[in-house]
């Protein structure tokens, strides 16, 4: 299969957002991809890639992980190398959801309370996506990017920002392909 235009190849998906305050519990905000199959791209995810993992075939790794928000930069940055995918894998979304403790003090937090949270999805050098959560303010998870593959096999890029109440890892991962 040949042709003159090229889709996206290999994404950098990086998540920054500053440290809670002295004394207080720390803000832990997760970046989570789910990959789908050509069977079914909007049903149960094949694999998710979440917590300092990667995709079983090394394609999607979470590079960094931060569980204080503390560091210079993007503090979780995860590689997604679409075109490695097997050729099954149609869909890839990307999410970001905070850690929410049982024991958390003034109830769960949503991404209003996380002082300057920031997503950048790129390509190389160039910028596909830049924002900075608040059109989810009031939810504790949210689906930040969609990668599907086209009929000719080239992934193509959607920003798909959509908010979720729930920031329970496991809910938000089984509903985050829904879209």
């Amino acid at each position: 299969m040949s042709s003159l235009r090229k889709g996206i190849e290999k994404i950098e998906v990086g998540l920054k957002w500053d440290p809670s305050p002295m004394g207080s519990p720390p803000h832990d905000l997760d970046l989570i991809a789910a990959t789908y199959t050509s069977d079914a791209p909007h049903g149960s995810p094949a694999y998710i890639v979440h917590f300092d993992s990667r995709s079983p075939d090394g394609t999607i790794t979470l590079n960094r992980d931060s569980r204080t928000g503390q560091g210079f930069g993007f503090d979780e940055v995860m590689t997604l190398e679409l075109e490695r995918l097997a050729p099954q894998y149609a869909r890839v979304v990307v999410g970001v959801a905070i850690q929410q403790s049982e024991q958390e003090p003034g109830g769960a937090k949503v991404f209003a309370d996380i002082p300057n949270t920031a997503v950048r999805i790129r390509e190389g050098y160039t910028d596909l996506s830049q924002h900075d959560l608040s059109v989810v303010s009031g939810s504790s998870a949210a689906t930040i990017a969609e990668f599907t593959r086209d009929a000719d096999g080239e992934w193509q890029f959607r920003e798909a920002v959509r908010g979720f109440g729930d920031g329970d890892l496991n809910g938000f991962a089984a509903v985050m392909g829904a879209l």
